[in-house]
């Protein structure tokens, strides 16, 4: 509450308000306090024989309260409640003590002059502000859409009475005959005639008054305000929706745990609850809004609900997915077959929704799912599928091995580097590893890795004649043997020359004829020029017609290009 000290407060609006409705004719009082009272609104004259103050005691009648005659003291005549609470001021005003709210009545200045005798008469208005504003009988609690009376707000001993106006959230509350009733009402002291204001709200609570700040508040004649102290109150309401929550591990997947949570939104909230576990059972919970499975399994999946158990239509489901992720492979661990054999990979998958294979061989991804129709050397290796759904993974693997009797897919030969050896080549593919012998003795003996049933042998030698060179494979399933050829390389030299000598003679007898033919050309089509140049010179000489020398010009060109062609041939 704002509250000025009364003797602070009457000071100030004492004196605002003298200055404001003097000229009225009237004063303004406060409860309590000493009221001055103006004569002559407070100009004096100095022919001043008399001064006196009366009173109107009602019916027409008037009582004395004081004279002052000039170089006199003052001379009190009241007898009664004004005995002691009166007193004269230097300007003639009247000090009235104490203000009463009986005070409020006429009180005159009569004034006796050398010439004349003049009265001024003033109203007194005594007010007085109310203790406080104080909100009492308040509401245990507010139910949404019930009338209650949500409580009332006093303002103590208070003139003139005034007027209360409810708020909430700082702003008024109008009676609207609905939602909002305010009943208000006054009563006077019989023995002070201070008035009580009462005014008490009956409200109809909404969902959003929930933590909301109810207060009164009051302006009194002055533009004082007054304010209560602010209340808030429980709104209670029956449950409107209701909530079911799934908390587990995500994912949800066999021998983990699962709790049902059941929500709802009533105030007071509900604490007592029906699980219906997958339409199975139904489990009553009491004082606690949870349940919980524990070591789920595929079978857990489903629906699920709860509901209040004083009004099981209001009701909640969820839908429960427990992840499983089976998987079969067929075959697993080392698998041995025979080169051409045929191979039946079967992968069954069991799983609680979409997923995802992968395979690899050796570590490297394949881009389908391997199928053996005729078995080859080349297919061996470790296989190992990944099946994924969600965050589950299943993994397994099996290593094949294809045997078979060894094959010589190539035998070959050619000159090292230098020139100098010659090396021989041996690829053959079989399983186990096959072993790899050659019919004569070589150096620098090199066998390649071993991957995939392949496997490369080399050796160096240096021939001497004219060989025939074998390369025998096997393995505990047979064996393989190829021959090659392999010339001196002394041999190899001599012929080297004389095809280099062949190809010199056979070199410089073409290079001969092309020259020839070139020469024959040229020497023809110069004499053409010759013979044209000299033509037509004998023309111009002698005037013959062009149509001769025309036709022996043709001649020629066809002769020359008859020889033309020859020296092609």
């Amino acid at each position: 509450m704002h509250l000025l000290s009364a003797g602070c407060l009457g000071a100030v609006l004492f004196t605002a308000l003298l200055s404001q409705v003097s000229s009225l004719n009237t004063v303004f009082g406060l409860y309590g306090e000493t009221l001055e009272i103006p004569c002559n609104k407070g100009s004096t004259k100095e022919d001043i024989l008399m001064t006196k103050w009366k009173y109107d005691k009602g019916d027409g009648l008037s009582g004395n309260l004081l004279v002052k005659k000039k170089n006199e003291n003052v001379s009190v005549s009241a007898g009664d409640e004004y005995k002691n609470r009166v007193s004269l001021a230097s300007n003639s005003s009247l000090l009235l003590s104490e203000a009463r709210l009986s005070d409020q009545r006429a009180f005159t200045c009569m004034v006796v002059a050398v010439e004349d005798i003049i009265e001024y008469t003033v109203n007194v208005v005594i007010y007085k502000t109310p203790l406080g504003l104080e909100i009492t009988e308040k509401a245990e609690e507010l139910e949404i859409g019930k009338k209650i009376k949500l409580g009332k707000c006093i303002a103590q001993d208070a003139n003139p009475a005034v007027n209360i106006t409810w708020l909430k959230n700082n702003k008024p509350l109008l009676q609207d005959g609905q939602g909002i009733n305010i009943q208000d009402s006054v009563q006077v002291d019989p023995v002070t005639g201070l008035s009580t204001t009462t005014s008490v709200l009956i409200y109809s609570a909404q969902k959003e008054d929930t933590d909301a700040q109810f207060s009164c508040s009051t302006e009194d004649s002055l533009g004082q305000k007054f304010s209560s102290s602010s209340e808030s109150f429980t709104i209670t309401y029956s449950t409107e929706n209701i909530m079911l929550q799934v908390i587990a591990t995500e994912p949800l997947v066999e021998g983990g745990n699962v709790t049902l949570k059941c929500e709802a939104d009533g105030n007071p909230a509900p604490t007592s609850f029906n699980f219906n576990l997958n339409g199975k059972e139904t489990v009553k919970v009491e004082n606690d809004n949870t349940f919980t499975i524990t070591n789920v399994s595929r079978d857990t999946s489903g629906e699920y609900k709860c509901s209040l158990i004083d009004n099981p239509t209001m009701e909640a489901s969820k839908d429960i997915t427990v992840n499983y992720l089976d998987v079969n492979l067929n075959p697993t661990g080392s698998v041995e077959k025979n080169a051409g054999d045929t191979l039946a990979v079967n992968l069954k998958v069991d799983a609680s929704g979409e997923y995802k294979v992968s395979w690899t061989k050796d570590n490297v991804k394949l881009d389908k799912e391997p199928k053996f129709t005729k078995l080859t050397y080349s297919d061996a290796g470790q296989y190992e599928y990944e099946v994924t759904l969600g965050a589950l993974t299943e993994k397994a693997s099996f290593e094949l091995v294809v045997q078979g009797a060894p094959v010589i897919k190539q035998l070959l030969k050619q000159r090292s580097e230098d020139g100098r050896n010659k090396v021989l080549i041996c690829e053959a593919e079989g399983s186990p590893k096959p072993t790899v012998s050659w019919s004569i003795n070589g150096t620098s003996s090199n066998e390649g890795p071993f991957i995939n049933g392949k496997i490369i042998h080399k050796i160096t030698v240096v021939p001497t004649a004219n060989l025939t060179v074998s390369c025998t494979v096997s393995n505990d399933y047979g064996m393989d043997t190829k021959v090659i050829n392999v010339s001196s390389l002394f041999e190899e030299v001599r012929m080297d020359k004389r095809d280099q000598s062949e190809d010199g003679d056979k070199t410089k007898l073409v290079v001969g004829v092309v020259v020839g033919l070139l020469v024959a050309a040229l020497v023809i089509g110069l004499a053409y020029w010759v013979y044209m140049r000299k033509s037509k010179q004998g023309s111009w000489k002698t005037g013959e017609k062009e149509s001769g020398s025309s036709e022996e010009e043709k001649k020629l060109e066809e002769k020359v290009e008859e020889n033309s062609q020859k020296a092609e041939v």
